[in-house]
């Protein structure tokens, strides 16, 4: 039997005042650079009611309830036998960072974790409090704060770490050596890794969905797979993923890929993987994205197999942009040529899009457009800006794990493709920040136009299937919701467990998350999700249901259905070419 750990040795006196004086001075530090940086901030300068935060008052009980609560917990450092231990919050609890036992069990290590929460509480406390702020201006400043908070977790330092410390001592340093080779690494790409670079390839283990490209234009190529049943559904389904990303987000490992499961179900489905931007598509606007782009494919498949109309998907902006078409097509008198439309974390709608609209004021669309002189935005740059948003998992972390730790980087298909960018074009990018998130122009009644057709979201009455993750914090459910208020056609609404991207790429066989529906008539999101029913696992057998409901017709998978022996000859095995180039 394995002798009893025996408890930590309490600190004694000399390292309880020295202790007590380094946290102390770390405190002070922490509240006045978080101070100097709110200060620092655009939106602070711009708003001549932003010295209120520093209202002597305010200031006063600010400060008087941060040393109380200061002083408490000192207290419980300096005479542990005799305190009274606060009640820690959930989200404390929980936290990953603070996961290996040495936070509780290590006084020292103890102290500086529930320091830094108190420091961190009274930050977004002190941002939550400020009178005279405009609201966007205090997301912004909260915004700002949180992401300060996070850099200054003592996690991301060597010193504050004490994962970190052991595994000095018990590599002699080779672990900071390791380390920083990948941080120069990094540095020289212009880009963090998240995940083995090597452990995935297009073709091999992602992307492996058989198919052939059957067509390819400047803008895109249209990938068509091939049947894995004896017969098909009548209506095809065109898939438009976003063209901020690579498209195999929908194609990933077998096991994961919506594709697969879509060709599986006795769907006949397309693709368009999109151009990663260059120099020649400097020109680039929305409507080529709507003509050009999916309007364009959706003619295409609809002559390869002599049918009237197509089941579409549009994922995050190419769905804002499928709404866009169904608007110009319904203006036209062609709103045949889509029998259902489908919209995976879609916004139309921008009055609340959520955290990735306070990186659109004239300070950083200036900046946006330098760093677009030829013509198109690296995707490097859009890369970072979504990692932001989830800074303390997507930034953070793997400074601690791959920087101070030397770890190897594990193998993750999500990651891989995460990392894996897409430049924008210019035009385009600047156009959709200022119309859709600033101005909000698409939700506006003739206020856009696309080929000179203005065009009107309530007037499209194709039935829609709309799904939202209940997470997801690049198009937030509420914001999803508001398609319901401009189509005026048959509509279904799905919450999905998780976030923009586990929310939608969540197979059947994983039986992970769940989704709510609500089949009575409601106008709001509380509404529908006080009323709803929830369903465990996967909402794609819900969204095939619909589907088929819609249209059960099919014919043979022959002929045209098979890629490459109708009117277009295959150009290329699947994934095609337009996503391997960088």
């Amino acid at each position: 039997m394995a002798e009893p750990t025996a408890p930590p040795a309490a600190p004694s006196l000399q390292e309880l005042q020295h202790w007590t004086g380094v946290l102390g001075r770390a405190q002070q530090m922490m509240m006045e650079a978080g101070i100097d940086m709110m200060a620092q901030l655009p939106a602070a300068k711009a708003a001549p009611a932003f010295p209120a935060m520093f209202d002597p008052a305010q200031a006063m009980r600010a400060g008087a309830a941060f040393w109380t609560d200061t002083l408490e917990l000192w207290q419980r450092f300096l005479d542990p036998a005799h305190a009274v231990r606060a009640e820690e919050s959930p989200e404390h609890a929980r936290d990953r960072r603070f996961r290996a036992p040495q936070w509780r069990e290590d006084p020292v290590f103890d102290f500086l974790r529930q320091s830094y929460f108190l420091i961190a509480d009274h930050m977004v406390k002190g941002v939550d409090s400020l009178e005279g702020v405009e609201p966007r201006q205090k997301e912004q400043i909260r915004f700002a704060t949180q992401g300060f908070i996070d850099a200054m977790s003592p996690t991301n330092f060597p010193a504050t770490n004490p994962e970190v410390i052991e595994k000095i001592v018990e590599t002699r340093g080779e672990n900071l050596l390791k380390g920083l080779q990948n941080m120069l690494a990094d540095i020289a790409k212009g880009q963090m890794t998240q995940s083995d670079t090597s452990a995935f390839e297009l073709g091999r283990n992602l992307a492996m969905t058989p198919g052939k490209v059957v067509r390819r234009t400047p803008l895109y190529e249209l990938i068509h797979y091939a049947p894995a049943t004896k017969q098909v559904f009548e209506t095809p389904l065109v898939i438009f993923p976003p063209w901020i990303n690579r498209f195999y987000i929908l194609d990933l490992t077998a096991e994961k890929s919506f594709i697969r499961w879509a060709v599986e179900q006795g769907l006949s489905v397309f693709v368009v993987s999109w151009r990663s931007a260059d120099a020649s598509m400097k020109d680039v606007v929305w409507d080529d994205y709507v003509e050009r782009g999916q309007i364009d494919a959706i003619d295409t498949v609809r002559e390869l197999l002599g049918v009237e109309g197509v089941h579409a998907i549009g994922y995050c902006v190419a769905g804002t942009t499928l709404a866009a078409t169904l608007a110009l097509l319904t203006a036209r008198g062609e709103a045949d040529k889509l029998k259902t439309a489908t919209f995976f974390t879609t916004q139309v709608d921008f009055a609340e899009a959520g955290e990735l609209s306070l990186f659109v004021g004239d300070e950083q669309l200036k900046m946006i457009d330098s760093l677009s002189s030829d013509g198109y935005l690296d995707g490097r740059y859009m890369a970072t800006t979504f990692n932001l948003l989830r800074g303390r998992d997507l930034i953070w972390n793997y400074v601690t794990n791959n920087y101070l730790l030397g770890a190897d980087y594990a193998p993750f298909d999500l990651l891989h493709w995460n990392a894996d960018v897409t430049n924008l074009p210019a035009k385009w990018h600047q156009s959709y920040l200022t119309d859709l998130y600033r101005d909000n122009k698409l939700v506006m009644p003739g206020a856009m136009q696309i080929a000179g057709t203005p065009i009107d979201l309530s007037t499209v009455k194709t039935p829609s299937y709309i799904q939202a993750g209940r997470e997801d914090h690049i198009a937030p459910a509420h914001s999803v919701w508001k398609i319901t208020d401009h189509f005026t056609g048959p509509l279904r609404f799905v919450l999905a467990g998780s976030g923009h991207i586990a929310g939608v790429v969540n197979p059947p066989s994983a039986n992970k998350y769940q989704y709510w529906t609500n089949e009575a008539k409601v106008s709001s999101l509380a509404e529908f999700v006080a009323g709803a029913t929830e369903t465990k696992g996967s909402w794609w057998p819900d969204w095939l249901q619909w589907i088929e409901a819609a249209d059960a017709t099919r014919v043979a998978a022959r002929g045209a259905r098979i890629p490459g022996k109708g009117k277009l000859q295959a150009l290329a095995d699947a994934p095609g070419e337009y996503v391997k180039t960088r």
